[in-house]
């Protein structure tokens, strides 16, 4: 448990330190996803997305991770930060799409991950995950191969739909 409070909290100063230095904007968003780790998770959660221009984009999320392990459902919180990079110049169409570097924490294991998103709104990464201590779920150790699908809808698009 002191791994996932020492990586949360280095993860927490370095954008905190980032974030001083501009002034951001940031943006609400409700994010619904798929996520592989060493087994299946179906997960939901928000994030909030920071903005100064549209080559770098930070986001901060938190979510809970459920799914069927060993036969029983289990729930992990999940905290998630990513990076998104598009220094492409003078495009039509804005930047739709972006490099995203990040990691991912729960209480059973970390993972750092690459991929890539569509407007920062649909992510596809992947990664490894590293088990924290001899902690797994209903007997079953989540490490290896980490692979997320996720979609973030922003929550002015929630608001506006039902106005």
């Amino acid at each position: 448990m002191n791994k996932v409070r020492f990586v949360i909290t280095i993860l927490t100063v370095f954008f905190l330190g980032t974030f001083a230095k501009a002034q951001l904007t940031v943006h609400k968003m409700v994010s619904v996803g798929y996520t592989y780790q060493n087994q299946s998770f179906g997960e939901v959660g928000g994030k909030l997305l920071f903005l100064k221009n549209d080559d770098v984009i930070y986001r901060l999320g938190a979510s809970a991770m459920m799914g069927s392990v060993n036969s029983q459902f289990a729930i992990m919180p999940k905290v998630s930060t990513d990076v998104l990079l598009n220094f492409q110049k003078n495009v039509d169409f804005y930047h739709s799409y972006y490099f995203l570097i990040g990691a991912e924490g729960t209480n059973k294991y970390v993972a750092p991950k690459v991929g890539f998103t569509l407007f920062g709104i649909l992510d596809l990464t992947g990664g490894y995950g590293f088990p924290i201590g001899n902690s797994g779920i209903n007997g079953k150790e989540l490490k290896g191969l980490n692979i997320n699908f996720s979609l973030n809808i922003p929550t002015v698009f929630i608001h506006d739909m039902f106005k």
